[in-house]
């Protein structure tokens, strides 16, 4: 490719490039587009429960499962916090039967040996790679590894009645990885921390239903910003961070009736807003021709197409069921 000064983000694969500077404008308002079809009526099924404790930088950590019992999507939360809002939402402590990390950085495994330690029927759950990164980089007990189970990226497992696989990432971590997560009839993909769409997170990602993906940071901001330069240009690497408009139109590329929420993560505290980030993504799926709903389950949101939703950095989220 010719050099210029453009930045791109590209998936050699399966020939999706995005050029943040050739798509819509995030900062102009959205027109108004027609509603998509109907979705499919949904066959016989248990409800999916989600709710997170807190999604960027400050630290990752979310539940996914049932009514009953589920799982912990990485612990960079203060496990305090976490499980007073599990027990809110009648999840006790001994429901909670893995955690599963998405990669070795402090924000997203921080607490993860204070928690098995503590719950010692919690285990562990990911790759042999991911966890020498913690012993190596972090300092954790040596005695994690008593509670870890080895996982591989593309081979499924099994927790709390779903079944997981996990798949490979852009970051620049020991390892990274999101998972594609399968329960009651339902598929939830988190995508977080990543510089571009991978070959096989698309792959997973387009059959979502429930989309957790990271939307970390708006270009204007970042370019302007108090960042230093090495800094920036980590974020905007390829094993950085994924920029709000590149998130919204890989969506928008994917988009269609199975798709029904879209759960934006891990925004930048210093280089995004919710705001910014709701608006570039609604955008796209209006321009996708979806009709986008607020996640509020009002009666004027809940028929939309799709459901749109930022998850707070600090505090819990709406607590979903799916």
């Amino acid at each position: 490719m010719a050099s210029s000064n453009k930045k791109y983000k590209r998936n050699n694969q399966t020939s999706i490039l995005f050029d943040s500077e050739d798509l819509f404008d995030p900062h102009e308002e959205p027109a108004a587009t027609p509603a998509a079809q109907q979705q499919e009526a949904a066959g016989d099924q248990w409800a999916m429960h989600f709710a997170s404790f807190g999604s960027g930088s400050s630290g990752n950590c979310a539940f996914l499962g049932n009514e009953r019992q589920g799982i912990l999507i990485d612990a960079g939360i203060d496990p305090k916090l976490v499980f007073e809002d599990l027990a809110h939402n009648g999840i006790k402590p001994e429901n909670i039967k893995g955690i599963i990390l998405t990669h070795d950085h402090a924000d997203h495994i921080r607490y993860a040996y204070r928690i098995v330690r503590k719950y010692k029927h919690i285990s562990i759950y990911c790759t042999p790679r991911l966890l020498t990164g913690m012993l190596r980089h972090h300092n954790v007990a040596s005695r994690i590894k008593d509670y870890h189970v080895a996982i591989y990226k593309e081979i499924p497992f099994h927790i709390s009645g779903m079944t997981l696989t996990a798949f490979d990432t852009s970051h620049d971590g020991a390892d990274n990885m999101g998972f594609m997560i399968e329960g009651g009839g339902h598929k939830f993909v988190v995508t977080t921390d990543t510089g571009i769409i991978t070959p096989r997170a698309d792959h997973y990602m387009r059959q979502a239903e429930y989309l957790m993906i990271e939307s970390n940071y708006d270009r204007r901001m970042l370019d302007s910003g108090h960042y230093p330069e090495y800094l920036k240009n980590r974020v905007r690497g390829e094993k950085g961070h994924l920029d709000n408009v590149v998130a919204a139109e890989y969506v928008r590329s994917i988009c269609s009736k199975h798709l029904k929420y879209v759960l934006l993560c891990h925004l930048s505290k210093d280089n995004n807003t919710p705001e910014i980030a709701l608006r570039t993504m609604r955008k796209a799926l209006n321009l996708a021709g979806m009709t986008v709903g607020d996640a509020s389950n009002s009666v004027e949101e809940r028929d939309r197409d799709v459901q749109l939703y930022a998850l707070p950095r600090f505090v819990t989220s709406s607590w979903f069921v799916f």
